[in-house]
């Protein structure tokens, strides 16, 4: 074999890193299930959406083509949706694994260049990921029967979702090298992708709103659609309600973004996937970021900027001669361990920090909507969009924060050995378990104090008559945001966060690792309340009266019946002043019966722990 084919193949087919990872991840069962899991989801929809897109009897060959382009669309969204999620899941490992200083050690022993270390992983892992894409080109190729789907667009399509999936693991790798992150960190980085995907598309739907995108109606593609995946394929699969910019009207970058937006997403995520690995290549013998600015005593410059001091010094001296550093005593909670998950996550500068900007961004962006629309800015739609989109936003930033605190609340203790010193203690298992839920809740109010506040600022605003703004503040003769709001929304979301935690703690408790605790709460999570969701949306707007209850028991349901409460309470009867009174009433008792819900299910699960605590304890312990 030549040699320089044989340098070549050695970066990724025949890399021995790839080959590691490609046979142990070919071995475990939950590889296998995630790509049966995933297929099945395909071809589920795809029948789903053919029985729907046709009707009984003869069917012309019109109708097949548009059931087949209509199905073509859906698992094209789909797929991309799944490859979003599951990408990072995957990637994940490298994250966890390889950004321990141990596997570094071992592995920079080897006669491995840092090509072969970096692009090993990355191929290593991409592999699982790509193996998803392919496996569904089958079920594709059967749409080309019905007629209405051009190939070209399948392959687009796959070139989409394989741009994303690229990106998405060299950043992974990319953080991995740094070796500036642990376990955690993966949590940061899935919420990152997800925070990235929901602001993009929330800056392209305001964007076509004030009629700035390309098209004659401004509603066309805009400098966000060649940045985010789902909007490159919106581009492609709908050129008539999406349009791009005709050729030779804009030039230079602009160019690029408005009038060739899918192949600017392919192009640039792959650029942009390869400065990562370039970057990575560069750093990953010379010890990462990490050691960016180390001194002599080998502490990086990160470490000394943010890095905890010790505040005040008692006078006496320890066996050496040197100072003893003393911290003031604390108080504690009649619980320690409420105390303990409650102080311990803004125990560090840089924790503190991103809550102060949490806080400060959130709050002053709120306030900076009701300004907008006071002053005339924003007309009642645009606000209730901006309002709707932040408040979603916001929560799910939250809720993904309370699934990562509490997925990992217990796991971790258990990894560290914190745990086993907890269990020689008095405290009980209802106390520990209590003690958790309580310590994270408190630690989440301050954050839901963002979007509590905002929507409490806003139905202020709403009930004194936006204080004489010209227009004044009705949207279809309705409020454009519910008065009471502010007041009615934490009795849902606190409980809904909640039972968030509950669920995390369960998965925390029954796992043995970090990352798999996270990803399976996620997953659960994700599940449940998608489909609670989706069920409460359309109960909420087909069922009367029992359908503003069900839809309460989601955040994004209800807080969409708050700002649009014309168009999500409409079964429930909002023609005219009577008929909006019933319907707020309506809502108002839907949030104390979802809470009261979301408060049963917290305390069965929590039953439940305490019951089959220390079984559970002692048999990922091994001692049973």
């Amino acid at each position: 074999m030549p040699i320089l084919l044989r340098w070549f193949l050695r970066l990724w087919i025949t890399n021995p890193i790839a080959v590691r990872l490609v046979q142990n991840g070919s071995r475990r069962n939950r590889h296998m299930l995630i790509r049966s899991a995933y297929l099945a989801a395909l071809i589920v929809v795809l029948l789903w959406v053919i029985l729907l897109s046709t009707s009984a009897g003869t069917i012309t060959y019109q109708e097949f083509a548009k059931a087949g382009a209509r199905s073509f669309e859906w698992i094209a969204y789909l797929q991309i949706t799944l490859i979003c999620i599951l990408a990072p899941v995957f990637m994940g490992g490298a994250i966890a694994q390889e950004a321990s200083p141990r596997n570094w050690e071992v592995l920079l022993t080897t006669p491995l260049t840092a090509g072969q270390i970096v692009l090993g992983n990355l191929f290593g892992r991409l592999f699982f990921v790509l193996a998803l894409l392919f496996c569904s080109l089958p079920l594709f190729a059967l749409t080309q029967y019905f007629g209405g789907v051009p190939g070209s667009a399948i392959f687009a399509s796959y070139f989409v979702a394989a741009g994303a999936a690229l990106l998405v693991g060299s950043i992974a790798i990319a953080l991995s090298v740094s070796r500036l992150v642990g376990k955690r960190a993966f949590f940061v980085f899935y919420v990152a992708v997800v925070s990235y995907l929901a602001v993009t598309i929330a800056i392209d739907l305001a964007l076509r709103q004030a009629a700035k995108g390309a098209g004659p109606m401004g509603q066309g593609v805009t400098m966000m659609t060649a940045c985010n995946p789902f909007l490159a394929l919106y581009a492609l699969l709908n050129p008539t309600n999406y349009p791009r910019a005709a050729a030779g009207l804009h030039s230079g970058i602009t160019a690029w973004f408005l009038e060739s937006p899918v192949t600017t997403w392919c192009v640039g995520s792959t650029l942009l996937s390869m400065f990562f690995m370039v970057a990575s290549v560069i750093t990953v013998r010379a010890g990462g970021l990490q050691t960016l600015g180390a001194g002599e005593d080998g502490v990086p410059i990160m470490k000394r900027l943010f890095g905890r001091k010790i505040v005040g010094r008692v006078g006496g001296v320890d066996g050496d001669g040197e100072s003893q550093a003393h911290r003031a005593p604390r108080g504690v909670w009649s619980n320690p361990i409420a105390w303990r998950e409650a102080a311990s996550r803004n125990s560090t500068p840089a924790k503190i920090a991103a809550r102060i900007i949490f806080l400060l961004l959130g709050g002053g962006f709120g306030v900076l909507l009701i300004w907008l629309f006071h002053v005339g800015t924003f007309n009642g739609t645009q606000f209730q969009f901006a309002m709707t989109a932040t408040l979603w936003g916001e929560v799910l930033v939250i809720t993904l924060v309370a699934i990562n605190t509490a997925a990992t609340a217990i796991s971790k203790e258990r990894e560290e050995g914190t745990l086993d010193l907890l269990l020689t203690t008095p405290i009980t298992a209802s106390a520990y378990l209590s003690g958790k839920l309580r310590g994270l809740i408190m630690y989440l109010l301050p954050l839901l104090a963002v979007p509590l506040g905002t929507l409490l600022l806003a139905g202020l605003y709403i009930l004194f008559d936006g204080f004489g703004r010209e227009g004044g503040v009705l949207v279809k003769g309705a409020p454009a945001v519910l008065p009471e709001a502010g007041l009615i929304a934490p009795i849902v979301i606190v409980p809904f966060m909640a039972f968030c935690v509950m669920i995390g703690l369960h998965w925390s408790l029954k796992s043995r690792g970090t990352l798999s605790s996270t990803v399976g709460t996620v997953g659960i999570v994700g599940v449940v309340a998608g489909i609670i969701g989706l069920c409460g949306w359309s109960a909420m707007l087909r069922i009367p009266m029992l359908g503003p209850v069900l839809g309460s028991l989601s955040p994004a349901s209800f807080l969409y019946a708050c700002i649009y409460p014309v168009d999500a309470l409409c079964a429930t009867g909002t023609g005219g002043t009577s008929g909006l009174a019933g319907a707020r009433v309506a809502l108002a008792i839907g949030a104390f019966i979802a809470a009261a819900i979301l408060g049963a299910v917290c305390y069965a699960v929590h039953s439940n722990m305490v019951r089959t605590f220390d079984m559970t304890v002692r048999k990922l312990a091994g001692n049973t």
